[in-house]
């Protein structure tokens, strides 16, 4: 794809966004949402690369529901084993 047709589909997406300011401030309702819900997530587990990952990259809440719901998981924690009784 060379630049000239990147732009106008740059310019499409925008134009739709201008259009449609309902589901502009939806999709940015909906992506600062689960980027503050994985940046939090991240911080608590201290995992400092992740954080910096999910802080730099906007990928519309896709990377951030990856990290919550797959890759945060510790195997091994204490939290994710049964109590001993």
């Amino acid at each position: 794809m060379d630049s000239t047709a990147l732009m106008q589909q740059f310019a499409s997406v925008q134009g739709f966004f201008e259009q449609n300011p309902l589901i502009f401030a939806l999709f940015l309702a909906w992506t600062f949402y689960w980027k503050g819900m994985a940046l939090w997530k991240a911080a608590r587990l201290e995992h400092q690369k992740w954080f910096i990952a999910l802080l730099i990259l906007n990928t519309a809440g896709i990377l951030e529901i990856l990290y919550i719901y797959i890759f945060s998981k510790k195997v091994g924690s204490k939290k994710d084993q049964a109590p001993s009784a």
